[in-house]
């Protein structure tokens, strides 16, 4: 694997959304090529989730050092960003605005990652659910929050990570959703909800996944 070049930071930018602006940091590829857009989606806003949460930076960091631009946006509502939080009906209008932006800006980048925390995981399978087969690399699900929300069934291809501890949403209902699905899920043993102390796995699981994808 191409060795990162450097360690980028965090640049503010605003988008256009449906309901408004959306506050957005973005993170440069650290390579020096871009393989493609990552989308990142922060937790629930209603208990404090946005774009500085730590998960969210850690997949952004991860993305980047795998070559990708990597976009994590406060959702309508949260922060800077206008418009109301709607408990995910409307956010994934502002991750496709998101979408739209980046492809606008990185016209070469044509592989796009949509990675999500939490509430943030619904946003994201909820966007994936309007897009077609060869618009989506890959998925990254950390945490689901499949007992919350009316959630949908994902690609098979979907990296799933959980917690064996998790506090927010039990091990239990979530493989209880991915059963039907066939889906497989990566369960951290001991880990909590916020991968306290072990935000550094978390990353290693990303990058192993990535290991074994094509290109």
């Amino acid at each position: 694997m191409t060795q990162p070049r450097k360690a980028p930071t965090f640049t503010p930018v605003d988008i256009a959304g449906p309901a408004g602006r959306l506050e957005c940091l973005r993170l440069d590829s650290a390579l020096d090529t871009v393989r493609g857009i990552a989308l990142v989606a922060h937790p629930n806003p209603l208990e404090g989730g946005s774009f500085t949460n730590k998960i969210v930076h850690t997949l952004a960091k991860t993305l980047s050092r795998l070559g990708y631009v990597a976009y994590c946006p406060n959702l309508r509502g949260v922060g800077q960003s206008e418009g109301q939080h709607s408990r995910g009906e409307h956010e994934p209008d502002d991750m496709a605005a998101v979408l739209a932006h980046t492809r606008a800006e990185h016209p070469q980048a044509s592989a796009v990652v949509l990675a999500g925390f939490s509430f943030g995981t619904l946003v994201q399978s909820r966007l994936r659910q309007r897009l077609a087969n060869d618009e989506v690399e890959a998925m990254v699900l950390v945490g689901p929050a499949v007992s919350r929300y009316d959630f949908p069934q994902v690609p098979a291809d979907t990296l799933v990570i959980h917690g064996e501890e998790d506090e927010v949403v039990s091990l239990t209902a979530v493989l209880d959703w991915a059963r039907p699905q066939q889906l497989p899920v990566v369960v951290v043993p001991g880990v909590g909800h916020f991968f306290h102390g072990r935000l550094t796995q978390l990353a290693q699981l990303v990058e192993r996944h990535w290991a074994g994808l094509p290109g």
